[in-house]
């Protein structure tokens, strides 16, 4: 590991100007995947500034809708009352997520902000253009069974590993930030980018911005809910294809539904066209298989990830078929 300066303010604004005005500067919170890329080599810092003396980890009510803090840890906000009673899609995902030593350190904002686990990009040794610009995408002719089927272009295939960030956007919450240029709110379904030509570009923050909080709106979705995680060891493992499903539900009939993918694209996938397909339907296993094929339009599988084509649609409806029946 490279050597680096360490700092610990105590105000947004000095902690925001720290890295702002050093193009070596980084922020650190909770560090379960910061850490883990700066012992590999790929990424390396020359100043960390550490934001966990800032007042961000509140959980509280704000405008109709919950405010959760950069700063709250993952155990703290699966278990807290409100959003396991206002928000229990997000307390699932949260709850889905690594496991219980890292949900206790993981914190809102770098959750949103951890790097794909894609192989190549953490193998020195093979190219990767999210790692190193220019260099070519060693997933596209490689062993890519964990890789997209969506939203990928020739220069990344690789995926989002966020559960909670697949809740979060089916969720329509909305990341505030604070940096050099004053405040901003940004849709969670804008925060995350596509690969496109610049996929070492993971969100829309610019260069200084600090993630203060998540803000989600009140719903119908306290009830009928569920997510879908399949991983290939149930203890502790990243999605192969993961579903967030919420229902809102009158005599059998949904009036109301937010579904999101995770595992199938550089940033949490949200299925708005297989939402609107069950509005108006009864909460039946055609209508969820419908939705699936209307979810799964345009998606393209490579050599070793074919298998997502068939998980895809049948997670979905798995995820929809529990959801409706969580009463």
């Amino acid at each position: 590991m490279n050597q680096f300066q360490y700092v610990r303010p105590t105000k947004s604004q000095a902690a925001i100007e720290a890295v702002a005005k050093d193009p070596n500067a980084t922020f650190i919170a909770g560090g379960t995947n910061l850490v883990d890329l700066m012992k590999r080599g790929i990424a390396t810092p020359q100043k960390l500034v550490d934001i966990n003396r800032l007042p961000l980890n509140k959980i509280e009510r704000e405008n109709n809708g919950l405010r959760i803090g950069a700063l709250a840890l993952n155990a703290t906000v699966a278990d807290d009352k409100q959003v396991r009673e206002r928000q229990p899609l997000l307390a699932q995902a949260l709850n889905a997520g690594a496991s219980a030593q890292l949900r206790n350190m993981a914190t809102v904002g770098g959750n949103m902000l951890q790097r794909t686990r894609c192989s190549y990009f953490y193998d020195l040794a093979m190219p990767c253009n999210k790692r190193e610009p220019g260099s070519g995408c060693g997933a596209l002719e490689g062993i890519n069974r964990m890789h997209a089927i969506f939203g990928f272009s020739d220069k990344c295939i690789a995926v989002h590993p966020s559960d909670m960030s697949v809740a979060l956007v089916a969720l329509d919450a909305t990341v505030l930030v604070t940096g050099p240029k004053g405040e901003r709110r940004i849709p969670f379904a804008d925060f995350h980018r596509l690969p496109g030509d610049t996929p070492e570009k993971d969100t829309n923050l610019e260069k200084g911005e600090l993630i203060t909080a998540v803000d989600i709106p009140d719903g119908p979705f306290t009830k009928y809910v569920h997510y879908q995680k399949v991983r290939e060891r149930a203890s502790y493992a990243f999605a192969l294809l993961s579903v967030a499903a919420a229902l809102d539900i009158e005599n059998n009939t949904i009036k109301a539904a937010r579904l999101a993918m995770g595992g199938v694209a550089h940033k949490p996938w949200r299925l708005t066209a297989a939402e609107q397909s069950l509005v108006g339907k009864p909460a039946t296993e055609a209508s969820f298989r419908q939705a699936a094929e209307v979810a799964m339009q345009g998606a393209k599988a490579f050599k070793y990830n074919a298998y997502k084509l068939k998980l895809g649609p049948n997670t979905i409806v798995q995820a929809l078929r529990t959801a409706a029946s969580a009463a």
